[in-house]
């Protein structure tokens, strides 16, 4: 018997910088809105739901929509592996700032935050793939490793900033007893995460080594003027995201009169970004085709997050306002319940990831689009699950943890059937001179669908409860029984892609 094929060394160490990066960012993100609409005299900023909600959407979409230029930036001069470390450093310092008690640090540091995201997010997970050859058997199996460091990250960190420093009222009275005011709870939360992307920086540059070549500058000629522009081009694209972020911390726009714009402003990107790649990334026609199905993909991503990611938007308030939680005598906090996804990702991983191995050796895997065709039906089927416990709360009364918990589960089953596999495919299909900018344009999914989880606060303001949750059912059900329709006919486009 053969013993199993061995990983790359440099992924452990890609592993625990994500890891951490991860902690730092769902450790804000599990309270977020909270400490937007928790009243003033609470520490809080005292938002409405809607602006809130607008907040966010705004937020979590940039987080995502600027890893398009993090990865031309990494792609034409800095390379994957100084990106993530710029990117981290970034990221720590918006914490920090988020950690000050101000109102102007407060739209600071979520600037910092999403500029740095935008250079780690999409370099490290490029990273991964080039530690593996395009027909690498692991490849799949290595992805989904990885997804499990995102998720150990992001299961402690709700508990941590959330459940055990942002709403505990034991950690309250603790700072209200040596002076401190009780709202600063909130804050130290916000340095919690800072303190994440600290260890994951010292991670990263500890086992930097380990990657090799991978993610190292392009070369170029130093004298070449087109080597010149670029690095011009590059420095001057940086210096405006942080000149913007600065900006901002002393100039507070209002959310509602930018929501607007970005109503418009993320699709237009959206079909630019795969129109230009459509006719500048791509050489001949069996890569025009493989970009066919990464427009499919990225179509049904971008619904699935909008679906996804309001876990710490409308399931949050929902958990906060209208679920009895109270498990064994004690009250836990409305975060916690951001972190039963993640460990459900942590347990499943492995089991997901055994699943797809064994049917490839029987050669009946589930394609890429089948596989998002269910993850489609497993998001709907989620929101489904909700409609009863709603009608409970119109009428007076409290949903049980029980409700929340089985809609994660389906939510989980449906993120390990796209992300992971998405991840994969992207850098599968990708031309090797644009993975960067290709995985920019997969993270542009997730920033729109991002966005679309911030506006459905205020949709949630104009209709019955359980209404909005049907709604949530069909469309992505929906969707779900077009793609699985659509695999037979898109075979030759699918062969196409295994071929890559």
């Amino acid at each position: 018997m053969n013993p199993p094929a061995r990983h790359p060394p440099g992924l452990p160490t890609l592993f625990f910088t994500e890891m951490w990066e991860r902690f730092s960012y769902y450790g804000m993100r599990a309270f977020l809105v909270l400490f937007m609409v928790t009243p003033a005299d609470a520490g809080g900023l005292g938002f409405s739901d809607s602006r809130a909600g607008m907040i966010y959407g705004l937020y979590t979409s940039m987080v995502y929509l600027l890893s398009v230029p993090g990865g031309w930036l990494a792609d034409r001069i800095l390379g994957q592996q100084r990106a993530v470390l710029v990117g981290g450093l970034l990221i720590m310092s918006g914490h920090v700032s988020l950690a000050l008690p101000a109102l102007p640090t407060f739209y600071l540091g979520l600037c910092l935050v999403a500029v740095g995201t935008g250079l780690l997010k999409p370099n490290i997970s490029s990273l991964v793939g080039r530690l593996y050859e395009k027909e690498d058997g692991r490849r799949d199996a290595g992805f989904t490793i990885f997804y499990m460091g995102i998720n150990l990250g992001a299961f402690i960190a709700p508990l941590v900033c959330g459940t055990w420093l942002a709403e505990n009222e034991g950690f309250r009275e603790w700072l209200k007893g040596r002076g401190f005011s009780p709202g600063a709870a909130w804050h130290a939360a916000f340095g919690a995460a800072a303190v994440g992307m600290m260890l994951g920086l010292g991670q990263f540059v500890l086992g930097r080594r380990r990657l090799g070549d991978a993610g190292l500058p392009p070369p170029r000629p130093p004298t070449s003027p087109r080597a010149l522009a670029a690095r011009l081009a590059a420095g001057g694209v940086l210096a405006i995201l942080v000149v913007l972020a600065l900006s901002t911390g002393a100039f507070v726009p209002s959310a509602e009169a930018v929501g607007w714009t970005f109503d418009i402003l993320l699709p237009l990107l959206s079909v630019i970004s795969l129109l230009c790649i459509f006719a500048y990334g791509t050489d001949s026609s069996r890569e025009r085709r493989r970009m066919i199905v990464v427009s499919i993909l990225f179509g049904a991503a971008a619904v699935f997050w909008g679906c996804f990611e309001q876990a710490g938007s409308t399931l949050t308030l929902f958990a906060a306002r209208h679920t009895d939680r109270r498990l064994f005598g004690h009250t836990f906090g409305a975060t916690a319940y951001q972190s039963f996804n993640s460990l459900l990702v942590v347990l499943l991983a492995p089991l997901f990831a055994a699943l797809w191995a064994r049917l490839a050796k029987a050669g009946r895997e589930p394609s890429t689009l089948a596989k998002f065709g269910w993850a489609m039906l497993f998001v709907g089927l989620g929101f489904l699950v909700l409609v009863p416990a709603s009608r409970m709360v119109q009428r007076g009364e409290l949903a049980g943890p029980q409700w929340l918990a089985f809609l994660y589960l389906l939510h989980t089953a449906g993120e390990l059937c796209l992300s992971p596999v998405g991840l994969s495919a992207m850098t599968r299909l990708a031309p090797r001179r644009a993975v960067g900018l290709i995985m920019g344009t997969w993270f542009l999914a997730t920033s729109l669908g991002n966005y679309m989880a911030g506006r459905a606060v205020a949709l949630t303001q104009s209709m019955p409860m359980d209404r909005f949750f049907l709604l949530m059912t069909a469309f992505p059900v929906a969707i779900g029984v077009l793609l699985l329709l659509l695999t037979k006919p898109l075979r030759a486009l699918q062969e196409a892609e295994s071929a890559s």
